[in-house]
């Protein structure tokens, strides 16, 4: 779904690209991710070592335990609240809400967390490919058969 997805855009990007919110085409998110998150690509192929955009929208009380990305992660919150922290284990008293048009980077391999209150949709946009490392294996969704 995910590459289906990034070869339809990647078709347009020849003209760049310019997509409202209600043009977006969600779909499931990856399984690196708990279930019940949303993807849409917005431009590029984040499996691929090349830039890439996406909109992510996690439910209310969406938890994405401590992990790490071999690259930086860019998010730029648009609506709804990201709780970000740095850590090796989700610590809720320790996240820092970050609003509709706020920003956060995790620098690659810093160990981080993140949970939503609320829907929440954001833009992560960053080098890719986007590989996730759970700091305890047991919370990798892909772990989970």
């Amino acid at each position: 779904m995910l590459v289906g997805l990034a070869t339809a855009i990647g078709f347009a990007q020849g003209m760049g690209v310019m997509q409202s919110p209600a043009e977006a085409k969600w779909g499931p998110a990856p399984p690196m991710l708990p279930p019940g998150a949303q993807i849409a690509i917005v431009s590029g192929d984040p499996t691929k070592p090349a830039p890439y955009t996406v909109r992510l929208k996690f439910p209310a009380n969406y938890d994405i335990p401590a992990h790490s990305h071999p690259t930086d992660e860019n998010v730029a919150v648009v609506s709804g609240q990201l709780f970000l922290g740095m850590g090796d284990k989700m610590d809720k008293t320790a996240g820092k809400g970050v609003g509709p048009g706020g920003f956060a980077l995790a620098p690659a391999n810093m160990n981080h967390f993140a949970f939503t209150k609320a829907e929440t949709t954001i833009f992560l946009y960053g080098m890719g490919p986007v590989e996730f490392k759970y700091v305890n294996p047991k919370d990798d969704p892909r772990n989970k058969k």
